[in-house]
């Protein structure tokens, strides 16, 4: 497996369990569901990966647009897209706009909701119970393996990074060029360790990752890793690679438009089974597909030569002594509790290749 592989996941793993965690102790609204619990104008039920990426910065007395832009390492497109959500579309934030600015502007002031605040709480405590449930099921020391093996990584790389993997944007790319050039030329963040989430060093070495291939891909890797991958010579039927990737049908969806739109797959009806819907690689989508291949393995052994043989052996050999082969033994810890929306859906059959954090929500495999 790839490297980007088995770091995907672990994260998305321990994503979901949080997540199904936080959907029982949250007061919450959804579509399928509707409103749990008392509290009164409860917000969108979304993803951890919102309070990585967002909800951890804000303070109780607020901050500024400016600070949350710079705490959060986004873009100021990025940084409106989340306060839109967080606050007119999910009810965890506010903005209050500062006199003389319009809109979002960097002096208004964020604070979180009365929700928000308890949302924060609850994820703050259900990072340390999944840590707890991991070192539980895996060993104590296979996680503590584990976290070495990943701070030793991303205390060599030269670039600051989010805590979480940011919304995918156009093309499912993991990062925006200009936000790359404009943070590369920091001093990375130091203060490694402990102080750091296991979700927060799974997401920073898996986003380098990410950075380079697409530096040197056409293609995002969320979309080779997750389905240019499983179309062979043939064709592969649309209707399986939700089953066959394990991210959503809505994800895989936004991934076929893309490869069709340029021109690196068609899509075409069989007559077996009944019209079916077939994804068929163009000679551009079989070179892609060929070519994450080759580049998934050029990245890692340019890491064996960066950090060193020693270090990027471990960190392979740590992430294969909890995630297996393929992931089945992170599958064991995602059956959903009763009465959550996940229950409701067909089992997962395997994790996917790499996250695909959607605007829906955020949850990392794109439902």
């Amino acid at each position: 497996m790839p490297l980007a592989t088995l770091l995907s996941f672990a994260l998305v793993a321990y994503t979901i369990e949080v997540d199904n965690a936080f959907e029982q102790r949250m007061p919450h609204r959804t579509t399928v569901h509707g409103k749990t619990g008392d509290a009164r104008g409860a917000p969108w039920l979304v993803s951890l990966v919102m309070w990585a990426n967002a909800m951890q910065y804000v303070d109780d007395e607020g901050i500024t647009v400016r600070e949350f832009r710079r705490r959060t390492k986004t873009t100021q497109a990025a940084t409106r897209m989340l306060l839109t959500r967080l606050s007119t579309w999910w009810g965890y934030l506010r903005v209050e706009t500062a006199p003389d600015s319009a809109g979002h502007g960097p002096d208004s002031i964020v604070r979180p909701t009365a929700a928000g605040r308890e949302a924060r709480r609850i994820w703050h405590e259900l990072v340390d119970t999944i840590d707890g449930r991991w070192c539980e099921r895996f060993g104590a020391g296979t996680i503590a393996r584990l976290r070495i093996a990943l701070t030793n990584v991303v205390a060599a790389i030269d670039r600051e990074l989010s805590d979480y993997l940011p919304i995918l944007g156009y093309g499912l790319a993991s990062h925006d060029p200009d936000d790359v050039r404009a943070t590369a030329s920091r001093s990375p963040t130091r203060a490694v360790g402990s102080s750091l989430r296991l979700s927060a060093l799974l997401s920073k070495v898996l986003l380098a990752f990410a950075i380079e291939f697409e530096e040197k891909s056409d293609v995002s890797l969320a979309i080779c890793a997750n389905v240019l991958r499983l179309v062979g010579d043939d064709a592969a039927l649309v209707r399986d690679l939700p089953r066959r990737s394990g991210v959503s049908k809505e994800a895989v969806t936004i991934a076929t438009g893309y490869l069709t739109r340029h021109g690196y797959a068609t899509l075409e009806t069989q007559s077996t089974p009944a019209r079916a819907k077939a994804l068929v690689l163009t000679p551009n989508g079989r070179r892609a597909r060929e070519r994450y291949r080759d580049l998934v393995a050029e990245i890692e052994a340019a890491w064996v030569a960066r950090f060193g043989a020693e270090r990027v052996e471990e960190l392979r050999a740590s992430l294969e002594a909890v995630t297996g082969s393929d992931g089945t033994p992170l599958l064991a810890g995602l059956e959903p509790p009763p009465g959550t929306w996940r229950a409701s859906l067909p089992r997962p059959q395997t994790l996917p290749h790499f996250p695909m954090v959607l605007h829906r929500g955020g949850f990392p495999d794109g439902s």
